[in-house]
């Protein structure tokens, strides 16, 4: 499959470095490099402890969290949770990556499925994916009627106001990464032998549908940000810098006892931003 941009032949097992650093480059990626690997391991070292300590202060306070990651196709979303959960325990700390409905949970309310895996006390729950499918996804792929994305880009928001007055706290991570970027992940993926299970008739659809989640992703932002459940863009091409924000920017809204500011770090604002922000940029 060749795609136009360059010419990229994602069936060539042999990629130039004129590919790979445009491709890391693409969206307008601030770095010209990848962060360190020592410097990433010492920064995620701080941040495993203080999650821990966050793990201790939601088991004793009986708090709830939710987690949402969302983003194109290859951007990260399973990588950054892994880290998230690296350290902490599974039984308590869930991931909730739900498959296409079945016939049943196709008549249902459409937000009813997720709600049977929101916390209760003392647990985190980190979706990959979740009910932002019927902003992004599923019009994009035909899925569902225009009515039905409409509807609920008017639900969501009182759909979450109704879980943060009850206590949940939501935080919502897009992961944006560079065109260029997604189809030299999608290379290789599909030139790893362990990782070509990753690859899908979807994923390879996104490429021809690019500017159509483009799209889908601006309304999704401006229609369903609010104060209660903002919405918070990471720029993903570095999945170092990528990970050490995600998980910065959770730790820095949380309380918990012991928690440090300095041993958490700083948010990097040249890759994290509001989602008026990020509407606010041009060609992305």
């Amino acid at each position: 499959m060749t795609d136009p941009i360059d010419g990229f032949d994602i069936n060539n097992p042999d990629l130039p470095k004129s590919i790979k650093k445009a491709a890391f480059e693409s969206g307008g990626y601030p770095y010209e490099d990848k962060l360190d690997k020592d410097e990433y391991d010492t920064q995620m070292y701080r941040l495993q402890k203080q999650l821990v300590l966050h793990q201790a202060h939601m088991a004793e306070a009986g708090t709830r969290t939710v987690i949402i990651f969302e983003g194109r196709d290859a951007a990260g979303k399973g990588g950054t949770i892994e880290r998230f959960l690296e350290n902490l325990n599974h039984r308590y700390n869930l991931i909730a990556a739900l498959p296409k409905p079945n016939d049943r949970e196709r008549t249902q309310w459409y937000f009813q499925r997720y709600v049977d895996w929101l916390p209760a006390a003392g647990e985190m729950v980190l979706f990959d994916r979740s009910w932002y499918n019927r902003a992004g996804v599923e019009p994009v792929m035909g899925f569902c009627t225009p009515e039905q994305t409409e509807h609920f880009l008017d639900e969501a928001p009182e759909f979450e106001k109704r879980l943060t007055n009850d206590g949940i706290r939501i935080f919502k991570l897009w992961l944006s990464i560079g065109r260029e970027m997604q189809i030299k992940r999608f290379h290789d993926r599909r030139h790893d032998p362990l990782k070509t299970w990753k690859l899908s008739p979807v994923d390879l659809k996104a490429l021809e549908l690019w500017g159509d989640y483009s799209d889908a992703r601006d309304k999704m932002l401006e229609r369903t940000d609010s104060r209660h459940a903002p919405w918070t863009v990471i720029r993903a091409n570095d999945k170092k810098r990528l990970r050490l924000n995600a998980i910065r920017t959770v730790l820095h809204r949380l309380d918990y006892e012991g928690k440090d500011k300095e041993e958490i770090g700083e948010i990097d604002r040249n890759i994290v931003l509001t989602a008026e922000e990020f509407l606010g940029m041009e060609g992305e």
